[in-house]
């Protein structure tokens, strides 16, 4: 049904749009501008309409005109095209067909194995076709799938005029990894009544209850002398590091919280004797628990202060806030989602989002934004997958929203 896909989404995995959460350009890296223009010539090519490569926001747009004469709301469909913070050079995606259960050996060498024992949502899968890493590089299913499955979509109904449908609005963005890109996304320019994002994990997942986000910077100065002679004197910013994250409550970290439980997730800590930095995410789906967490990283700073003297910076970023707050109020596009879901018999799995897309920004911008499966499973890491026929049916879902939309 959709040939190109698997062709497509290989080609678009192997080319290295990793974000950089340090870069001050927009994008964030010039591999994602180069991906930008040749996206922009993809869609071309499949005939769409409108396609521009915004360079001031790196979004690259495109339409699919309405091709009925009956009023049909203007749907978006948005997936970003930056990976996360691990390896993403050389991707060398592998094809396991047919998958049987079993161990899948990603690297011999290396003698990394993707196993069912510690992961076993791969048991869903038996019977498909697994696209993996070769164990040196995350895969990029996060998010080229959403990006493939939407371009997949498109090139469908350009080739199936029969099939009637409103106009539809796609945007391709970069440095969602980074909490940076859809900062930068121009809602009047796109002209959507409402859209999704195509960035969800497995089969069925319908989202529009995200995390709320902050980052967390704690810089330490400290005071080193001469280990000889320190007695009194030495003021270790490493030791002083310690004592602020065990002051943290030691059960709201990520391997101990699921559902709707927020954390306090420390990413980073550099530093000597003189000076050190602690890098943190702060998340929660309630807003109160939100503010609460950010307060108390704030009691600590104080505190610590108070004892040594203003040795400790907290620097306090809010990144994004839980869209619910937004699509509570026009749960039309979940609603259609889910109707779409029912027609080609997935069931929808709605559940809050343990992370934020692109949407949770967005929606805030006035327009709602939920989230839509792309397939893929364990994101940002070596072990990354996704399902051919789960990015099928992602596809078979976006077809299905466009056509019960013009209904």
């Amino acid at each position: 049904m959709y040939p190109d896909l698997v062709e497509r989404f290989i080609r678009y995995a192997k080319i290295n749009t990793r974000s950089d959460e340090y870069s001050s350009t927009i994008p964030s890296t010039a591999s994602q501008v180069e991906f930008s223009k040749m996206l922009a010539k993809d869609l071309e090519a499949i005939g769409l309409s409108d396609v521009e490569h915004l360079t001031e926001t790196g979004f690259v747009t495109a339409t699919l005109p309405s091709n009925t004469e009956d009023e049909v709301a203007t749907i978006g469909f948005i997936a970003h095209i930056d990976t996360a913070d691990f390896n993403a050079e050389n991707i060398n995606p592998q094809i396991v067909k047919d998958y049987d259960g079993t161990d899948i050996v990603l690297n011999k060498e290396e003698d990394i194995v993707l196993s069912p024992s510690v992961f076993p949502n791969l048991k869903n899968y038996i019977g498909q076709t697994l696209i993996t890493t070769d164990g040196t590089t995350l895969l990029g299913s996060d998010d080229k799938s959403g990006v493939v499955e939407i371009i997949s979509a498109m090139k469908y109904l350009i080739e199936h005029p029969e099939i009637k449908h409103g106009k539809v609005r796609i945007a391709f963005g970069p440095d969602e990894e980074i909490g940076q890109g859809a900062t930068h996304f121009n809602v009047d320019h796109f002209g959507a009544d409402f859209a999704y994002t195509v960035d969800g994990g497995p089969l069925g997942e319908l989202q529009y209850e995200s995390f709320n986000a902050a980052s967390a910077r704690v810089h330490i100065k400290g005071q080193n002398v001469h280990p000889g002679s320190a007695k009194d004197k030495m003021v270790n910013a490493l030791k002083l590091a310690i004592e602020f994250d065990e002051m943290l409550p030691a059960e709201q970290v990520p391997e101990r919280t699921d559902g709707r439980d927020g954390f306090y997730h420390i990413l980073e800590i550099n530093g000597t004797v003189e000076e050190a930095d602690l890098n943190y995410i702060i998340r929660d789906h309630s807003r109160e628990e939100f503010e609460n967490k950010k307060a108390k990283m704030q009691m600590i700073t104080d505190t610590l202060n108070k004892k040594y003297g203003d040795r400790f910076t907290l620097n306090l970023k809010d990144e994004y806030y839980n869209m619910a707050e937004v699509i509570k109020d026009d749960m039309r596009p979940v609603e259609l989602a889910q109707k779409a879901m029912e027609n080609i018999d997935i069931v929808p799995i709605i559940e809050p989002i343990r992370g934020g897309t692109d949407g949770s920004i967005i929606s805030f911008m006035g327009l709602p934004t939920p989230n839509l499966f792309a397939g893929g499973e364990n994101f940002h890491g070596r072990y990354e997958y996704v399902s051919v026929e789960a990015m099928v049916r992602a596809t078979d879902t976006i077809v299905e929203i466009i056509k019960l939309a013009a209904k």
